[in-house]
């Protein structure tokens, strides 16, 4: 028997969290790296902040430190270049910052709780991942699930024992969720990393154009944009997350059930993730 020959059916989508469900642009973990970063007297863009988003948040500072600019940064000011203890300097002061301000920034994106809604109701069973540890996760969860927000599995960054791009938390929601096979499930993320999480899960992968991290757009920057200045973000999303090779690429969450139903049809013809 081949693999095309194998009955596989729609199963499961895995969702990110801010960029995806939460967070419209993906702010609150890019401002407090900004801020954690001037803590030790290092100057960080925004942008620079958005490089990595999607590991977890150590690798996310080790990334930064590595950084030619401002590993310099650093050498000027305490004389050698950034070690490992020193990202987890760095990352000790960032976290309790992060826990402080994450659920300001947490609201749900729009469109999100009438997705989860919609998907729930045709059976499909919802997953999750996030670049975020688990204290921080405890306090997004606490902000948006009293706002529909509510997922079957929530895994963390530090709950594996190596985060993105590396498959292990989607991965474990294969296994807690029961779900028979990797190719019924659909992983839906705004970051490269997190793309290709999915992709070495062996899952359907779809990125977001413009709700996340690589448009960087607020909400309110969003809806003022018009037609021509949307495209221009998505043209500037698009070559950011085709390194990772998404099978599809939306504006928003509100997109996905569209996706998910043109999936399905491809499951049922034969196709899989892997062969895409």
């Amino acid at each position: 028997m081949t693999t095309k020959h194998l009955p596989v059916r729609l199963e499961a989508v895995i969702f990110d969290w801010a960029g995806t469900l939460v967070d419209f642009g993906s702010f609150a973990p890019t401002r407090v790296f900004v801020d954690a970063f001037s803590e030790f007297g290092m100057t960080v863009s925004l942008q620079q902040a958005r490089g990595p988003m999607g590991m977890g948040k150590w690798d996310h500072i080790r990334t930064l430190c590595n950084d030619a600019g401002i590993a310099a940064q650093y050498r000027e000011r305490f004389g050698r270049t950034p070690t490992d203890e020193d990202v987890t300097a760095i990352y000790e002061r960032f976290l309790p910052m992060q826990i402080e301000k994450v659920a300001r920034y947490s609201a749900p994106i729009p469109g999100a709780a009438d997705v989860l809604r919609t998907l729930r109701g045709q059976g499909l069973k919802l997953g999750s991942c996030s670049g975020y540890p688990a204290s921080v996760m405890r306090h997004v969860r606490e902000r948006a699930e009293p706002e529909g927000i509510r997922l079957d599995c929530v895994v963390a960054s530090d709950e594996v024992p190596r985060a993105r791009p590396a498959p292990a938390m989607a991965l474990h929601n294969v296994v807690a969720l029961g779900l028979a096979d990797v190719a019924g499930c659909v992983k839906v993320d705004d970051t490269t990393p997190g793309i290709e999480e999915g992709r070495r899960a062996g899952m359907w992968t779809v990125g977001l154009l413009l709700s996340g991290n690589a448009a960087g757009l607020s909400l309110e920057a969003f809806l003022a944009l018009d037609e021509a200045g949307r495209e221009a973000a998505r043209q500037r999303a698009r070559v950011e997350l085709a390194a990772a090779g998404p099978h599809y690429l939306i504006d928003t969450i509100a997109d996905l059930p569209a996706v998910l139903a043109q999936i399905d049809a491809r499951l049922q013809a034969g196709e899989r993730p892997q062969q895409s």
